[in-house]
C-alpha cells in the first residue's frame, strides 16, 4: 500500500488550463476559474468544447503523446453530463502522467504497464503532493485507463490489483461557539452578514449559495430550495433559522431588484467564490481569528456539529447536508457525541474518588 503523509492545500476549484507542474515543463501562465464572475457556466457545452481544445492543443505544444485517446475521453465525459470541473481534474491527471512517460522515453499509450502506475505515484509523492491530491490523480487516472482498455488501447491487465492510497482519517474542522460570536460581532455590511448567517444556518457549501436565484428562497416559509447540489448534483431543501432571516430580509430590501442571482457583487450580475473567500478572510483578521485556520467551509462543519449536539437524529443532518452516503455524517457525530463526554467525566469522577472496586489480575 502506498501512502503519503506530507499535507498540503489545495484549490479544487482552479486547475490549471495547461497542467504541466512536472518535469521540465514550464509552469502554465494562465488559469481558468469556473467561479469568477467572467466565466461561463460549468453546463455550457460550447465552453467546454472550448477546454477541450485547448488541452489537446497544450498537449501538442508539450509534444506529448495519445492526443486523439485524450480528446475522445475528454468528450465523453462532457456527454455524460460532467461539469467543467471535472474535465480539468480528469485532464491535469493525465497531462501530468503522460509528460512521466514520456520523461521515461515512452511515446506510445500502448505500452503502459501496471508498474507505470506505481512509478508515477512515488514521483508525485517524492514532489510533497498531499494524500488526497494524490489519491484523486490516481482515480482520474484509473478511469482513462479504464477507457483505454475497453477501447483495446492498453492491456486490461493494467486494471487489475489497483493501487490504492492510504488517506487520513481527519475529523471535521468546526469553529467554536466563542469565535462564532467574536465572528459574527464584527460583519455589519448588510450583505455580508446575510450570506454568512444563511451558510451558518443551512449547511449550504459556498458554491450553492452563490448560484442560489431569487426565486429559490421563500422567506415566509423560512424554506430555500437547492436545485442541484454543486458537488452531488443532487437538489434538497434547506431552512432558515430566526437570526438568518432577519438578516435576509434586510438584505431583500434593498438589493437590485433587476438581479437574478440572490447574491451579487459591486457592479456585477453575481458574485464569484475567490472574492467570497476573500470578504470572509477580511472578518476573520477583524475579529482577531485569522490564525485558527478557519475557512468558509468551517461554516458548514459547524451547522452539522451544532445540530447534533442539539439532539438531532443523524439521518436528518444527512438530508440537510446533501450527504448521499450516512458515513460521510457519521464524522460530525464522532466531533461532537456529548452524551460520549458526559458519560467519560462521569466515570472519570468515580475512578478520581477511588470507588473503583474490585482487583485488576492476568489470568494464567
Amino acid at each position: 500500500m502506498v501512502t503519503v503523509q506530507t499535507p498540503q492545500i489545495t484549490d479544487q476549484n482552479k486547475i490549471p488550463l495547461n497542467s504541466d507542474q512536472v518535469l521540465t515543463h514550464t509552469e502554465p501562465s494562465r488559469w481558468i476559474d469556473e467561479t469568477s464572475p467572467e466565466a461561463p457556466k460549468a453546463g455550457d457545452a460550447h465552453w467546454q468544447r472550448l477546454y477541450i481544445d485547448r488541452s489537446i492543443e497544450r498537449l501538442i505544444q508539450g509534444d506529448l503523446f495519445g492526443q486523439i485517446h485524450v480528446e475522445r475521453f475528454l468528450h465523453r465525459l462532457s456527454r455524460r453530463g460532467c461539469r467543467l470541473s471535472t474535465l480539468k481534474i480528469n485532464f491535469s491527471a493525465i497531462y501530468l502522467f503522460i509528460a512521466y512517460l514520456k520523461s521515461r522515453q515512452r511515446s506510445l499509450l500502448e505500452t503502459t504497464v501496471r508498474a507505470d502506475i506505481g512509478a508515477f505515484i512515488e514521483h508525485e509523492q517524492d514532489r510533497g503532493l498531499a494524500a488526497t491530491t494524490i489519491s484523486t490523480r490516481l482515480r482520474c487516472l484509473y478511469a482513462f485507463l479504464r477507457y483505454l482498455a475497453g477501447n483495446d488501447v492498453v492491456n486490461p491487465d493494467i486494471l487489475k490489483k489497483k493501487y490504492r492510497i492510504k488517506l487520513p482519517d481527519t475529523l471535521p474542522r468546526a469553529i467554536d461557539p466563542q469565535d462564532i460570536a467574536r465572528l459574527l460581532a464584527v460583519i455589519n455590511h448588510i450583505r455580508n452578514r446575510a450570506m454568512v448567517l444563511m451558510l451558518l444556518r443551512t449547511g449550504m457549501r459556498i458554491g450553492e449559495l452563490l448560484e442560489l436565484k431569487i426565486e429559490d428562497v421563500n422567506v415566509k416559509e423560512k424554506r430555500v430550495e437547492i436545485l442541484q447540489a454543486r458537488k452531488t448534483r443532487h437538489g434538497r431543501v434547506v431552512y432558515l433559522s430566526e437570526d438568518a432571516c432577519s438578516a435576509l430580509n434586510m438584505w431583500l430590501k434593498i438589493r437590485d431588484r433587476q438581479k437574478v442571482q440572490l447574491f451579487y457583487a459591486q457592479g456585477r450580475k453575481d458574485m464569484g467564490y475567490e472574492a467570497s473567500r476573500m470578504l470572509f478572510k477580511k472578518y476573520l483578521d477583524k475579529a482577531g481569528l485569522s490564525h485558527k485556520g478557519y475557512c468558509l467551509h468551517c461554516l458548514r462543519h459547524t451547522f452539522a456539529s451544532e445540530l447534533l449536539n442539539a439532539g438531532m437524529r443523524l439521518e436528518c443532518v444527512q438530508q440537510l447536508l446533501g450527504h448521499r452516503n450516512i458515513e460521510m455524517t457519521r464524522r460530525y457525530a464522532r466531533l461532537t457525541d456529548v452524551t460520549r463526554k458526559e458519560e467519560y467525566f462521569r466515570a472519570m469522577a468515580i475512578i478520581e474518588k477511588g470507588q473503583i472496586n474490585g482487583h485488576y489480575r492476568i489470568d494464567r
